[in-house]
């Protein structure tokens, strides 16, 4: 497939778009794919759209968005982190002697995550409710390295915005098939450049009617709700918190196909962002927020971090699915 020009979006799909003809009286399936890649806008999903086999109208996976949604909202779609991932406490980097003042992009709010500082403000700030936040790809355009109907690699460099001042670049391959997603990211060192990282996804799905998340255990938050590096036992929701816990972790929802929406990754950690009444985040990450200070891992030549990630769907356990 062409790779010059391409449109700021492009479309994948797997399958039947417009969903086929069933027997009367069979139960509906997810018979076509859709995913709606944002080029411009972080190399993000912005939807995907599930359609059944009677041609009724598509579920949407995703929490609705405007569209004309900014690149710089962190609000809408399912975004790559890197090259961190979460907050940096008030955009300071401590790599070895050496500090580094990122740009500062996000403004804490009183419970509800806060919101973006648009743009953002060059650095140092004494507020402690000013962080860096998500990486530097999250809002950039990225350049597709291949696209096929149902697949598409693209990367974007990561020292080019907020003041990050390591070479590398983030690379991304996003792949449907008949019954998920699978993502894959990857950050990796140019010119012998040697780095902390933290990596991972922030999905907004759309408001589910139950969670089910296996919690292990969940990361101690201190005033400024970033976490101290201590564990503790998972709380009750609603969340704005990171966890340890076991992979899938599923969404629940009253409808007659995808009723279950599973989300799997060999990331350690997931940050659960249930606050909002229109949507629910899962974010598998490779650390906890603040991971640059608390727990980085390096990036170096030959060294990259890689992380997985795969959007599922399929009935609601306990579901009948034959007639």
């Amino acid at each position: 497939m062409s790779l010059d020009p391409l449109p700021p979006t492009i479309t994948l799909s797997h399958g039947a778009p417009r969903g086929q003809t069933r027997r009367d009286g069979a139960p509906s399936t997810v018979a076509g794919v859709e995913v709606d890649v944002s080029l411009a806008a972080g190399g993000r999903i912005r939807q995907i759209r599930l359609h059944d086999d009677s041609g009724s109208d598509p579920v949407e996976v995703f929490a609705e968005a405007p569209l004309d949604a900014p690149a710089w909202s962190t609000g809408w779609g399912s975004f790559p982190m890197a090259p961190w991932a979460g907050r940096v406490r008030q955009g300071r980097l401590h790599v070895f002697d050496r500090t580094t003042q990122l740009h500062l992009n996000h403004e804490d709010g009183d419970g509800d995550g806060g919101g973006p500082l648009h743009p953002p403000v060059p650095g140092p700030d004494d507020s402690p409710r000013r962080h860096a936040i998500h990486g530097t790809v999250f809002d950039r355009a990225w350049s597709v390295d291949l696209l096929e109907t149902s697949a598409v690699e693209m990367h974007c460099r990561i020292d080019t915005a907020l003041g990050w001042p390591f070479p590398g670049i983030a690379r991304q391959r996003i792949e449907v098939t008949a019954t998920q997603v699978a993502l894959a990211l990857v950050v990796e060192s140019v010119d012998g450049a040697v780095f902390p990282a933290s990596i991972g996804w922030h999905p907004w799905f759309a408001k589910p009617t139950q969670l089910h998340l296996d919690a292990l255990a969940m990361y101690e938050l201190d005033e400024t709700g970033l976490p101290t590096g201590a564990l503790v036992e998972p709380s009750s929701g609603p969340w704005d918190d990171c966890f340890v816990a076991r992979w899938p972790i599923e969404l629940d929802y009253d409808r007659a196909i995808a009723s279950t929406i599973t989300v799997s990754s060999d990331c350690d950690h997931v940050v659960i962002f249930d606050k909002p009444p229109h949507a629910t985040c899962v974010e598998p990450q490779s650390g906890p927020p603040d991971a640059l200070a608390r727990r980085p891992q390096l990036v170096a030549p030959g060294m990259p971090l890689v992380r997985t990630m795969a959007i599922g769907w399929s009935p609601r356990r306990g579901r009948p699915t034959s007639d």
